[in-house]
């Protein structure tokens, strides 16, 4: 299949999936009082995304039950047992704390927008913004208690979303903290994002899958899937930073490289004796010139760190998808194994 056919059946696939979690996250997100906190909680929520988290959360129960992908209802799914469970309700959790942690993360950074929209505490306010990522977290928490799953199966999917909480935070804190140091090496920058971003990724396959009721070596593969599709996910986006046009993107190209933040294409460089420092005069995303931005470009290509990056990124890609021969043989399991693809070949 080729990569645009691959792109569109991802997509469509996604998307058929995005109208219901929508739908879902109205009823599980409802209005509450105080008014202003719950306009704020919901706001990110209802500002868009492409819900591609619970969309692996929920192709991945498909995937076990071997239904036909859509066939079933999210809200009464088939477990493995022979129950049903709500699996849409753990699906909707991840997304809620996908949410929560883009809400601080702007807050730190005291980013203006995030999904085309001015950030939540740029339209609210600091405090209220805060607020309405911590309800956020604990309604994650509410949400995935109330699935239905065997008891033992459910404590151990809070369990885990707890943990993820915690390494996430880790991670932001190790992004924090590279910014200061002189020397981080490849392996640091490849564990920081497993933190950072993969774990959710891993999270929203394990916990269908143990909710499910699954083996704990189904689970565990199918969490190391999300983990190595994440991190290709990371370093494809970096790479895309620097070799997709501003306009595309949506913001300025390089930015990260201008900002400069570490990235595996950054590592490799310098280990190559490249003067990544120097590569652009300014530090300012206003400021750069496209000119600047090229010339970093090929200076980069030359020592070899996007082609790095990029094998990198694939390498990560095929043992993701190594790892969903736990499967059965079915049309959600090559959806998966096509999201994974997605993620490092997906177009602006």
């Amino acid at each position: 299949m080729s990569s645009e056919a691959t792109e569109e059946r991802v997509l469509e696939a996604i998307a058929a999936r995005r109208e219901l979690v929508n739908d879902a996250l109205d009823d599980d997100v409802p209005m509450g009082s105080p008014e202003r906190l719950y306009e704020a909680t919901r706001y990110l929520l209802k500002a868009g995304g492409k819900r591609l988290r619970p969309t692996v959360s929920l192709l991945t129960a498909e995937a076990l039950a071997d239904v036909e992908p859509l066939s079933a209802d999210y809200r009464a799914f088939p477990a493995l047992d022979g129950t049903e469970i709500d699996v849409m309700s753990a699906a909707t959790s991840i997304e809620v704390i996908q949410s929560f942690t883009l809400i601080h993360d702007d807050i730190m950074d005291d980013d203006d927008l995030r999904r085309g929209v001015p950030a939540v505490h740029k339209e609210y306010d600091t405090e209220t913004a805060i607020l309405a990522g911590d309800t956020l977290y604990a309604k994650a928490f509410e949400l995935l208690s109330e699935t239905g799953a065997d008891p033992a199966d459910g404590l151990e999917a809070v369990r885990r979303l707890a943990t993820t909480c915690t390494q996430i935070c880790e991670g932001q804190a190790l992004d924090i903290e590279f910014e200061r140091r002189t020397e981080v090496l490849p392996e640091e920058y490849l564990e920081m994002i497993e933190l950072k971003t993969a774990v959710l990724y891993g999270t929203a396959t394990a916990t269908a899958a143990t909710l499910m009721g699954a083996d704990d070596d189904v689970v565990e593969a199918l969490y190391r899937y999300g983990i190595d599709s994440g991190r290709a996910f990371q370093i494809q986006d970096d790479v895309l930073d620097l070799t997709v046009s501003s306009e595309q993107l949506g913001k300025q190209r390089g930015s990260d490289l201008v900002e400069n933040k570490e990235t595996l294409i950054t590592l490799h460089a310098r280990q190559q004796g490249v003067d990544v420092d120097g590569l652009v005069e300014t530090d300012d995303v206003d400021d750069v010139s496209e000119a600047e931005i090229e010339a970093a470009v090929e200076r980069l290509e030359a020592a070899g760190s996007i082609e790095y990056a990029e094998q990198k990124a694939e390498e990560l890609t095929a043992r993701a998808k190594e790892h969903l021969d736990v499967l059965p043989d079915n049309e959600a399991r090559d959806l998966l194994a096509d999201i994974a693809d997605y993620l490092i070949t997906r177009g602006y």
